[in-house]
């Protein structure tokens, strides 16, 4: 399960990567994979935290069946 969050980070270290690939200048591109290593560092928390959520839930769902 996969928030709106997670997806947008995800989104926005594909763009990063995009408009590395179609810089000219080497500045313009390092900075863009330096943001989109930040991207992806925020999507990985993020999915960790999701990741989290739903074995919380499921915990709290099986608490209550039994």
């Amino acid at each position: 399960m996969t928030s709106n969050i997670t997806s947008f980070y995800r989104t926005q270290a594909d763009a990063a990567r995009s408009r590395s690939a179609e810089a000219k200048l080497q500045n313009v591109k390092d900075n863009q994979l330096r943001a989109a290593a930040a991207w992806d560092a925020l999507a990985a928390r993020a999915d960790k935290s999701d990741q989290l959520r739903a074995a919380e839930a499921l915990k709290k769902a099986q608490a209550v069946e039994g």
